[in-house]
């Protein structure tokens, strides 16, 4: 099987190489690709890939921007770190998604309902064309608005101007960028679910944070990371030594 990696990070493109290696020996990665400029160009040309594995945040954009540029049919698997970016779509329509790190049994599996799929191609074609009309069109809106109760009043809070939220107590509170509090009534999941994951970060159980209200970010031990925002929040940020590759990766979008 020819495969082809789209993945900017080359740690992961090795890790990737490696696992595909171990579950099948005649798997044969024949490009690398880092860009949304270089899968453009190369995907416009003929190509001997039978599958492809496409992370969805790249050196120089999102994924999607490829499929507005150009039609691909080769069976794309998704792998991503962040699982906001249309997953439940995928669920249903795409041949499959992996999310970072990659499990090797998750892997297999994927590769198994690849096969099983190739077996029926019109299903399988039907498939592909799904989940690429499904990213050409992905207009995904994210709230805009928090309708807050303040006294006796009801306010609307823009997504735009809240630096962080926190639960505190089992109590999610919104802090702006002004330091004014307000309490949401809804579970922190939800908000995440909610708001857009270039802006947003769910840093850690306690923290959601607006990337526009990061000051610094400080290496911790253990390598961990402390994240430093303005306002300043009421307990140390902390970054998992997991998340923090991910983390920093998407400060520096």
């Amino acid at each position: 099987m020819k495969v082809i990696i789209v993945e900017d990070e080359i740690t992961a493109s090795d890790q990737l190489s490696l696992l595909l290696k171990e579950i099948n020996i005649n798997i044969e990665v024949i490009k690398v690709l880092d860009s949304v400029k270089g899968a453009i160009a190369y995907f416009s040309e003929p190509n001997e890939a039978q599958l492809i594995f496409m992370d969805i945040h790249l050196a120089d954009g999102i994924a999607f921007e490829i499929f507005k540029k150009i039609k691909i049919k080769t069976p794309i698997i998704f792998t991503t770190a962040y699982d906001q970016y249309a997953i439940k779509a995928f669920k249903v329509n795409s041949i499959d998604y992996l999310l970072k790190p990659i499990d090797e049994e998750e892997l297999s599996e994927a590769i198994q309902k690849f096969k099983l799929l190739s077996v029926d191609s019109q299903l399988l074609n039907t498939r592909v064309e799904n989940v690429l009309q499904l990213l050409k069109t992905n207009s995904k809106s994210y709230k805009s608005t928090y309708l807050v109760h303040h006294r006796d009043e009801l306010l609307p809070i823009k997504t735009v101007d809240i630096a962080y939220f926190y639960i505190d107590t089992g109590i999610v509170k919104a802090f702006t960028l002004e330091n004014k509090m307000y309490i949401i009534d809804k579970k922190l999941e939800d908000i995440e679910d909610e708001l857009d994951p270039e802006v947003f970060n769910r840093v850690n159980r306690q923290f959601i944070i607006n990337r526009n209200a990061i000051e610094n970010i400080k290496q911790y031990f253990n390598g961990k990371l402390i994240v430093n925002i303005n306002p300043i929040a009421k307990e140390r940020i902390v970054v998992s030594k997991a998340k923090a590759t991910v983390f920093k990766k998407w400060v520096d979008l």
